[in-house]
């Protein structure tokens, strides 16, 4: 059985980056505000190295809060000043990209539109940036439906699909006369989930690795199923030898936030089968 990893795959620039940061804060004084990447064994082992995580600027007294690396709004920074923190900013430059992007199109006098997840931090981010006035479009069923107005503004959620960006896109272009279109998507995201559509396509079975909670990874096993048989896995313990009978070639990739030591143990047991 031939075991293959995608070209592209693991942390991306803005994960490295944002691990690197908390790192050289780990003095047990200093917290992450929720979890710094969507990847719970990573930020198990952050915890043991010394750096906490809180869910509530309430919960700091004293010390450093790093900002995790899908951003916050503006009155959070404000808010942790005014608490006397150490603020360290982790934020994904991408991601600090699509906030700056929305205020300025807010600034513009455009009804700021956001495609991505409403639920996900970095959009709620995004959307304190806009000055709170954003319209999150998940579908392009939603954009179909969305209200024309005369000046418009886009930007997105960078882990958003290429594809869902472009058929919402599409739908909202005839909702304006005057409209600014900022794709913030990040190329790590096009990246890999070009990389991991090319590998699907050659294999009989792909295994994605990450976080449940990660929206890119969430992103690339739906892509990765509909092209060949897929499982979503977090660590190598849930690997099932039952999976590959009968298949000849796996193949692995692994959202932004998987760390490349999770990875090692999937491809390892993966051999072993």
């Amino acid at each position: 059985m031939e075991v293959i990893l995608s070209q592209y795959l693991g942390f991306c620039y803005g994960v490295k980056r944002a691990i690197k940061i908390a790192k050289e804060h780990a003095d047990g004084k200093s917290c992450t505000l929720g979890p710094i990447i969507h990847n719970p064994q990573m930020v198990e082992r952050l915890k043991a190295e010394g750096v906490g995580s809180v869910e509530d600027l309430t919960a700091m007294g004293e010390g450093t809060i790093i900002i995790r690396s899908h951003g916050v709004g503006p009155q959070v920074y404000e808010e942790a000043k005014a608490r006397g923190l150490n603020i360290v900013d982790a934020t994904c430059p991408h991601v600090k990209k699509a906030q700056l992007s929305a205020k300025e199109l807010a600034e513009d006098g455009r009804q700021v539109v956001i495609i991505g997840e409403k639920n996900h931090p970095e959009v709620k981010s995004i959307f304190e940036w806009s000055n709170r006035r954003a319209i999150i479009l998940e579908t392009e069923d939603e954009a179909k439906n969305f209200a024309p107005c005369q000046k418009l503004g886009v930007v997105s959620q960078t882990t958003v699909s290429g594809e869902n960006f472009i058929k919402i896109v599409k739908q909202l272009l005839n909702k304006s006369h005057d409209i600014r279109i900022l794709r913030t998507i990040c190329t790590a995201t096009d990246q890999r989930q070009s990389a991991a559509l090319d590998l699907a396509s050659k294999v009989d079975v792909m295994l994605v690795i990450g976080g449940r909670n990660s929206a890119n990874t969430t992103r690339l096993a739906q892509l990765c199923e509909e092209k060949c048989r897929t499982y979503h896995i977090e660590t190598a313990e849930e690997i099932s030898p039952e999976w590959f009978n009968k298949v000849k070639k796996i193949g692995i990739t692994a959202g932004a936030s998987t760390p490349d030591w999770i990875i090692g143990e999937v491809y390892k047991k993966c051999q072993r089968i």
